[in-house]
């Protein structure tokens, strides 16, 4: 019996999630020809295409899917109610073309060699390790708050545009390059997102449009924030998707950036994982820890929970939770929470290279 194109392409989802999935056992073979083999050719050819662009393509596309959707749902609904199995099969059809066109343009990447392996890192998780690196970055915290503000008990106000905050950062991956040489970056595609209204009640902060290549930032950020998440997204863009690895760049291309309002912004958002691992298992240590920091810097601590508090709403448990499944189906099994397990990676990275 023929089988139609249409029903072809659905039922070409199964065979895809297999190929991928079997692919995704063999690392090595990922990083040598996905990750970087292809991948850096196309990611390249589409930050030419877009990243010349001041506002978000990706961002339009979205936008403009989504009404076509629920115009389409709107006006065929009595079909739609009345042809089932054929609704069905379309849908499955459009998630088979979007799951090939996420792993063909970006999604292998979460299959790749850990940066770890690059770096010749064990990731380190001995607490007195810790204790003692995080004694180090509060010292470099509260040296950089006091050179920025000549009084510790001021906040840092970092005094940049969200553009030559781009600008820097770019320059940042310029100097970590020579540190790292397959940390370069080239053909910036760099932007707010157009959606950092709704990205920041999601509980967002910036994304990679695996469709386009173009890092998306949330531009209602406070720029004790906003550099290190360009850094962190920059990352996604060189191919790297596990989030601890993008925190751990981020932070790398953010403290080791020449520039001391950098510094601090990157000392800090390492600082405060590395607390929040200690405050899980040692409240007392915790407690030690914080009063040792600089009133200026708790100020620009509070500072961010004030404004991810200010935007909180019922919906963000629920978009947090897609997120992490959706992490979780990407080999990443720790969801959400493998962002905190940059700390590892901070710890052993240091170990190497004292701060």
């Amino acid at each position: 019996m023929k089988i139609s194109f249409k029903n072809a392409i659905a039922l070409s989802l199964i065979p895809q999630i297999v190929i991928v999935k079997c692919l995704g056992n063999y690392s090595e073979f990922v990083e040598n020809y996905y990750s970087t083999g292809f991948y850096p050719f196309i990611s390249r050819l589409f930050r030419i295409l877009f990243g010349w662009i001041p506002f978000s393509i990706g961002d339009l596309i979205y936008f403009a899917l989504i009404i076509l959707a629920i115009t389409y749902l709107y006006r065929n609904r009595k079909s739609i109610w009345k042809n089932k199995l054929a609704f069905v099969r379309n849908v499955l059809m459009i998630l088979s073309v979007a799951y090939f066109t996420f792993h063909f343009m970006w999604g292998m990447n979460y299959y790749r060699e850990p940066l770890s392996q690059k770096l010749q890192l064990s990731p380190n998780k001995e607490y007195q390790d810790l204790l003692e690196f995080t004694e180090k970055l509060i010292q470099k915290t509260n040296e950089s708050q006091v050179a920025i503000t000549k009084d510790s008990s001021l906040a840092v106000n970092i005094p940049y545009s969200q553009k030559e905050i781009f600008n820097k950062t770019i320059q940042g991956y310029d100097h970590l390059k020579t540190i790292h040489p397959f940390l370069a970056y080239d053909r910036p595609s760099v932007k707010k997102s157009l959606f950092s209204t709704g990205l920041t009640y999601m509980g967002y902060a910036g994304y990679l449009n695996p469709f386009t290549n173009e890092a998306q930032v949330n531009g209602l950020l406070p720029n004790f924030r906003f550099p290190v998440v360009v850094g962190h997204e920059i990352g996604h863009q060189l191919g790297y998707s596990a989030e601890n690895e993008t925190n751990f760049i981020g932070y790398l291309v953010t403290a080791n950036n020449n520039d001391i309002y950098f510094q601090y912004a990157g000392y800090a958002y390492a600082l405060g994982y590395c607390l929040s691992d200690i405050r899980s298992s040692d409240k007392e240590e915790f407690n030690r820890l914080l009063s040792t920091l600089n009133p200026g810097v708790k100020n620009n601590f509070q500072e961010m929970s004030n404004f991810w508090n200010s935007y909180e709403n019922p919906m963000e448990p629920v978009f947090k939770s897609i997120f992490n499944s959706f992490l979780k189906a990407n080999n990443q099994t720790e969801g959400i929470r493998s962002y905190n397990a940059v700390v590892s990676l901070l710890v052993a990275y240091h170990k190497q290279k004292p701060l």
